[in-house]
């Protein structure tokens, strides 16, 4: 696969001056940090996707893009209610550049195209054209740009603004152009490094797959299965290794009371390493009518320790709990030693119950003359299989009919299959969607002794090789050569420099991900690597891939993150097949670092609706506990000047793979998107002027600690809107070729002239997210032996923390409708609030300052001194203005006033929520835009940088009470000079 470049060279570093002998180094650093680091992303947040039907509009989108029939329809629509305007030769000349820019929001590359990656800036209004094809627009169809934006929100909010930018080339450019040369259009559909493999799998330079996941649940102890009941509620069952299985709904939730408590009776302990506890449960299949369960776990009797499985009913009156009275035990083991307990429960697709048991324990399998895996006449070593049904009235179990050892002399009925160590995890395969194919195979992971861990596909009366052999290699040299043995190799083996402790997965046959399927997805508890193996229907052979996060915007999307704790215990495969790890950061029974992962392919979704679920009701007695993420999405991501996570290359016999050293997170605040109709938000209120400074952050900078926020009360806007007369009459005309002139001309004229500019609510396209409390850090305890399945093993050096890769990046949020039938605006008729008022509210502002004070001076005072108008003392230090050409009270280029002098603030980090500190110091209720690159015209020389780098949460009293650089500290130009309009 084809790696995909963007913007290795952010704006802001570029201009940096280095020295020569360090600048080759600076640059191989830059390549390798944001090699691949792009990704197609669509304007709801999500990937690509091949749409169910094809688009009859914008066709090149068809086979890969993000418009369904229906965004085809209405973009078809848009695009002749604009054209009505034209006349016969008009059409011809504009209709193909109108249709071009229109189809891109169905480009697979739409978020780049409109700016869209950093989650706290508004997108563009229209995608980013590259320069000459800008020029040829220009010349062309100059006057069609009113046109294109009155349909994305108030027309009188660009009226004036448009009349200006069409007779003005550099201008007209300067808002359209965006000077990335690889993603603007038309250049980014012809890039031959960008469309390669577009929308495969993404792999890094190792070809390591790059996947994304997202958490589902926390705070759990050692997580030893999830399992759902297939039963239409798509909730999910999880049980912890100290007995309790808990209850989670579709939604994320968890019901406060256990589905089962058998804390009293599971024989573990709190050390890192006990194998021992409740290690597996499962449902009847037919769970709805049969309400039965059975579990694995670990028992002491009378000083002896077992296995026990047994069987549970579930309650009369909850439909979510256990009947813990009802308890039957069905099966009962002696286990030798404390370790290689096995673990594993599940129904096949016939129907009975399958149960997977290790050797007994310690190294070697030193049971007998050839082991217990050998041995036919004991459960040991073994993989079960029993039938549990019309089992109330007598036996808890009968012997299957056609069980391979059924009638053998001195062997165990119950076996299905032999010659097993100790498999940890097994799956059942749904078979692919479409054809069925590879429906009812079961996949087993089976830990190894000292040197090979392997993967096996279960086949009944096969003899797996342990202890003769550990993996494809001999362990026993002479019972391997023993010619009776034939064993059934593994699909595949690895060594322990690549893992020490298998952890078996699950076949992708879930709809979300389509490149997914048929991808066998498992991994190592003991080194945290994710792996994946991939059929050749042709030759039956097995492929692996090492599966990696994705590395930078690769999973820039909402609530997907891209590290997780290393200690992987177990796979799940939810009621719809989707794939999911538990994992945790302390392999103890009592500590509460535990994990549920959800596995996110970034490349390609189903078509929207395709995999839509409606749960079915679930009767809910109790509370529920709801679920807060823990980790930091990597879509709000802060940039910090710690030191990024270092990588090294480790040799495999397979494969060239990356090692991340594991680091502490610190829990952010969370975002989470608003949900449009069928989820698609609203737009943001637009960046007017061109194209926003480069996404990637400054890492170079010495950040502060953030400054404890400080409430504030909210105000109501203090000004009536402003009327501005429109000056497009007196305009001069320039000739163009085209013949469409007079048409347009009249129409946008009738549209745009004489009308007042109103300051409007905001049209986002991103509703604010709610917040939620978070906890204060993740789960950690210092490095510990691991937990299970037992191996031969020493502890690893590393922390037991989250496997990380490198850098955040930012983000944005979802769509809505709302871009496409905006409101017309309402006039605000809000009584303006008297200065006693505002000061019983504890405002500290002056009326005086809340309109701009460019052309104001103080009566016998310099003004740089920063006295007040009419007053005798002083400005505040953190006092801030608007200034704009046009001497308006409500939008212009923000000064702040510090240490005596008037002063600038920098874009860079600069946000709506920080436009919001500063509307609501001058009156005003919120910001409707953030005005970046000297939108509002540069500062003058003499005029210093005060602030840069301001990130707010938006509820502060000024700039200064913001997380920000030191101040007159920046590394910018009057050219990045922050504006704002307020309202």
């Amino acid at each position: 696969m084809t790696l995909e470049t963007c913007k290795l060279f952010p704006r802001h570093l570029v201009q940096l001056s280095f020295c020569p002998q360090h600048l080759l180094l600076f640059l191989l650093l830059l390549l390798h940090a944001w090699w691949g680091s792009c990704h197609p992303q669509c304007l709801d947040y999500k990937p690509p996707f091949e749409p169910r039907q094809p688009l009859v509009f914008c066709k090149e989108y068809s086979k890969f893009g993000c418009c369904d029939l229906e965004r085809d329809e209405e973009i078809s629509v848009r695009f002749y209610s604009i054209m009505d305007n034209f006349d016969h030769s008009g059409f011809v000349t504009c209709g193909k550049f109108i249709r071009s820019i229109l189809c891109q929001e169905c480009s697979p590359y739409a978020a780049h195209l409109y700016d869209a990656e950093d989650a706290n800036t508004p997108m563009r209004l229209l995608p980013g054209l590259c320069g000459d094809y800008c020029t040829d627009y220009w010349h062309q169809c100059r006057y069609t740009l009113s046109l294109l934006l009155e349909d994305l929100g108030n027309p009188q909010q660009f009226a004036n603004m448009t009349a200006g930018l069409e007779e003005d080339s550099r201008r007209f450019c300067d808002f359209l152009e965006l000077k990335d040369r690889q993603y603007c259009y038309p250049n980014v559909m012809t890039n031959e490094d960008l469309n390669a493999n577009l929308g495969s799998v993404r792999e890094d330079a190792t070809g390591c797959l790059e996947l994304c996941l997202q958490e589902i649940a926390n705070g759990l102890r050692n997580p030893v299965a999830m399992i759902h009941a297939d039963d239409g509620t798509h909730r999910f069952f999880v049980a912890e290794q100290l007995g309790y299985v808990w209850v989670y709904l579709s939604n994320g939730s968890r019901i406060d009371r256990p589905f089962l408590n058998l804390t009293h009776a599971v024989l573990t302990s709190p050390w890192a390493g006990d194998e021992r506890g409740f290690l597996c449960i499962a449902l009847h299949p037919r769970f709805t009518t049969v309400r039965k369960a059975y579990v694995y776990y670990s028992v002491s009797v009378k000083r002896e320790e077992r296995i026990r499985i047994s069987e549970f009913t579930l309650s009369t009156h909850d439909e979510n709990q256990l009947d813990h009275s009802s308890e039957r035990t069905i099966l009962e083991v002696v286990e030798p030693a404390s370790n290689h307990n096995g673990g594993q429960l599940l129904f096949g697709h016939d129907g009975y119950l399958y149960i997977f048991i290790g050797d007994g324990g310690r190294a070697g399998d030193p049971f007998g003359k050839f082991g217990n895996s050998q041995n036919k006449s004991t459960l040991l070593g073994k993989v079960l299989r029993i039938d549990v049904d019309n089992n109330d009235d007598g036996a808890p179990y009968s012997i299957p009919s056609d069980n391979p050892f059924l009638g053998e002399k001195e062997t165990k009925p119950e076996i299905y299959a032999y010659g097993v160590r100790n498999m940890w995890r097994c799956s059942i395969d749904r078979g692919d969607p479409s054809t069925g194919t590879g429906r009812g195979r079961m996949f087993c992971g089976d830990v190894g002794q000292n040197k090979y861990e392997e993967v096996d596909l279960i086949v009944k009366g096969g003899n797996y090789g342990w202890r003769a052999k550990e993996g494809f290699s001999c362990y026993d040299r002479k019972l391997c050569q023993n010619s009776s043995l034939d064993d059934i190799l593994p699909i595949y083996a690895y060594p322990h420099k690549m893992g020490k402790s298998v952890t078996g997965g699950y076949i992708y046959r879930g709809c979300q991900m389509p490149n997914l399927n048929g991808l066998y997805i498992f991994g190592d508890f003991m080194s945290g690597r994710l792996m994946s193996l991939k059929e050749n229907p042709l030759t039956g052979e097995w492929k692996y891939t090492e599966i990696c996060m994705g590395r930078d915007q690769t999973c820039r999307f909402p609530k997907l993150i891209n590290s997780y704790y290393k200690y992987i215990i177990s796979f799940a495969e939810d009621e719809a097949g989707e794939l999911y790890f538990l994992a945790t950061g302390s392999p103890s029974a009592k500590a509460r670092a535990g994990v549920i992962y959800k596995i996110i392919d970034p490349s390609r979704r189903a078509p929207p609706g395709r995999c839509s679920i409606k749960p079915s009701p679930v009767k809910i007695k109790g509370k529920l506990v709801h679920f807060y993420p823990k980790e930091e999405f990597v879509i709000n991501k802060k940039p910090t000047t710690t030191p990024v996570p270092t990588t090294t290359t480790r040799k495999t016999t397979t494969t060239t793979t990356t090692t991340r050293k594991p680091t502490t997170r610190r829990t952010p605040t969370r975002k989470t998107p608003t949900p449009r109709k069928t989820p698609q938000p609203t737009r943001p209120t637009p960046t007017l002027p061109t194209a926003t400074k480069s996404q990637t952050r400054k890492t170079t900078r010495k950040t502060q600690p953030p400054t404890p926020t400080i409430k504030t009360t909210t105000l109501q806007p203090t000004t009536t809107p402003t009327t501005v007369q429109m000056t497009r009459a007196t305009t001069p005309a320039t000739a163009t070729p085209t013949g469409y002139r007079s048409a347009v001309m009249t129409a946008a004229s009738s549209r745009t002239a004489q009308t007042p500019l109103m300051t409007t609510p905001s049209t986002r396209r991103h509703g604010r997210p709610p917040q939620y409390p978070i906890p204060a850090s993740r789960p950690l305890t210092p490095p510990q032996p691991p937990l299970f399945p037992s191996v031969q093993i020493t502890l690893p050096p590393e922390h037991p923390g989250a496997l990380t890769t490198p850098r955040p990046h930012y983000w944005n949020q979802k769509p809505t409708a709302a871009l496409y039938k905006p409101q017309r605006p309402t006039m605000n008729t809000t009584t303006p609030k008297s200065h006693e008022e505002k000061l019983r509210l504890g405002e500290k502002l002056d009326e005086t300052l809340e309109g701009n004070q460019i052309d104001k001076k103080p009566r016998g005072r310099d003004r740089s001194l920063g006295y007040k108008r009419g007053r005798g003392r002083r400005l505040r230090a953190g006092s801030v203005r608007l200034i704009s050409a046009d001497h308006l009270s409500d939008r212009g280029r923000v000064e702040i006033f510090i240490r005596g002098e008037w002063g600038t603030v920098c874009d860079d980090l600069f946000t709506k929520k920080a436009g919001t500190v500063v509307c609501r110091q001058l009156g005003f209720t919120t910001a409707l835009a953030v005005m970046k690159r000297a939108a509002f015209g540069e500062a003058e020389r003499g005029v210093r940088i005060l602030l840069d780098d301001v990130e707010c949460q938006g509820e502060e009293r000024s700039l200064l009470e913001c997380k920000r650089s030191k101040v007159g500290k920046h590394n910018c130009s009057h050219g990045e000079d922050v504006g704002v309009i307020c309202g």
